[in-house]
């Protein structure tokens, strides 16, 4: 009897030993985890670490960081970064088309805009180059919250 005692001791700390989990190395992230950065102007252009563009030299910015920007829906103008919006339109400044801010910079303070072309934003007073009136200061953005 003693012998079938120990010897179920011994299975069953044998068992408990075996049973637990190794302590292996986690593994490497694969390559669908892994950060990508991406071109807002070429979204074709693919890195895995964040660089320049090399059609347009504009610099790559991170899958997730674009998809935090169409959310939250800042306008910049392309030739003049410092002219953010909220909505889409057109700069006051060279008359380029606002487009989505995919850098997650919030250049701009101040946004004026027309108040009767709300397409028209500048980040400086002026007036407005379709109709001539002053320019008004936009309410900041806020985030819903």
């Amino acid at each position: 009897m003693k012998k079938i005692i120990i010897l179920f001791f011994v299975l069953t700390a044998s068992t408990a030993v075996f049973a637990q989990k190794s302590k292996a190395v986690p593994p490497q992230a694969d390559s669908a985890t892994q950060a990508k950065y991406t071109c807002s102007m070429h979204p074709d252009v693919v890195s895995n670490k964040p660089g320049k563009c090399p059609k347009c030299n504009m610099p790559l910015t991170s899958v997730k960081e674009q998809m935090k920007q169409q959310v939250t829906h800042t306008y910049i103008c392309p030739m003049h970064p410092e002219v953010v919006s909220g909505h889409n339109g057109t700069c006051a400044k060279c008359s380029s088309k606002l487009v989505i801010n995919r850098t997650g910079s919030k250049q701009a303070g101040k946004v004026y805009t027309c108040s009767m072309h709300k397409d028209v934003a500048s980040n400086e007073e002026g007036k407005c180059p379709i109709c001539g009136a002053v320019l008004t200061l936009e309410k900041p953005i806020t985030k819903p919250g």
